[in-house]
């Protein structure tokens, strides 16, 4: 069973199988509309479209009015009816996809796996690597049958902005938890900030790219490099917390301590998009 990451070979010679559901998961963040019209030019044949701002997303403020951050979790029950139609079903392998390294794949691989479904894979390498070994694309949408998936105990854990500003004011240097940003540097140190309205990071929070879990031809790094990399952050990934500007590229690192066989870190949603909208939370900048 894959449950971290399946190769393009792999991929292709299951891709027949009713059991394996393919999600095309691109996105841009600035042009949210890339994702559905590359989708449309040309995608994995069978891939139904994942889409980031309604799929994969929530509601940006919940019930009493407060700013969850910019890509909320779903509400689980939408999820699943959501996976449903896509034609998930227990015994499924879900297999996501992207054209940015992994960056939006992981997000459903997250969702999945806070379902309690383990059968999730991202494609490693993403588009480009099947298109590397001259396997085709389709624009032809499938017509799956209905999925029955149930929802399960999680295999993930979440923390809230509550948790995480407990963190910050009791434990600043005592490294009870450990955030880890996944932004580029210069966004972790707010500079060149464009797409939230304050620059800065979490108070005591690591810095960790997720670019940085990748090698140059956009395929992940292999499991032990990517353990020397997170041991040299984390002294325990059962007291890490993952976050990022809005709790999408925080899952890729996630993945990447699955892959190096260090689990149990947890996923703040609200990430830095959250935690900037209130002025009343403590806000670092610099390196």
């Amino acid at each position: 069973m894959y449950t971290t990451l399946i190769t393009a070979s792999e991929l292709a010679a299951c891709i027949n199988n009713p059991k394996v559901v393919v999600v095309d998961c691109r996105h841009d963040l600035m042009n949210l509309a890339a994702g559905a019209d590359g989708y449309a030019t040309g995608h994995i044949p069978g891939a139904v479209f994942g889409a980031m701002e309604t799929a994969l997303s929530g509601a940006k403020h919940g019930a009493n009015g407060r700013f969850r951050g910019r890509h909320p979790l779903p509400e689980r029950a939408a999820l699943l009816a959501t996976l449903r139609t896509w034609g998930v079903g227990d015994d499924s392998l879900v297999v996501a996809y992207d054209a940015h390294g992994g960056m939006f794949a992981a997000r459903l691989w997250w969702l999945l796996r806070w379902l309690g479904h383990p059968a999730v894979a991202v494609l490693d390498g993403g588009l480009a690597a099947w298109q590397s070994q001259a396997l085709p694309l389709t624009t032809a949408v499938p017509a799956r049958p209905r999925g029955a998936i149930i929802e399960r105990a999680p295999l993930v854990q979440t923390v809230s902005a509550e948790d995480v500003l407990a963190n910050v004011l009791t434990n600043i240097g005592a490294g009870q938890l450990t955030v880890v940003d996944a932004r580029a540097p210069d966004r972790f140190r707010g500079e060149n900030e464009t797409i939230d309205p304050v620059g800065g990071h979490i108070p005591g929070a690591k810095n960790r790219f997720f670019k940085d879990n990748l090698q140059p031809d956009g395929r992940f790094k292999d499991a032990a490099a990517l353990k020397a990399d997170f041991s040299a952050l984390l002294a325990d990934p059962a007291r890490a917390v993952m976050q990022c500007g809005s709790g999408v590229t925080a899952c890729h690192n996630l993945l990447a301590l699955e892959v190096a066989g260090m689990p149990g870190a947890a996923l703040y949603p609200g990430s830095w998009s959250e935690w900037c909208a209130d002025p009343a939370r403590p806000m670092a900048q610099g390196g």
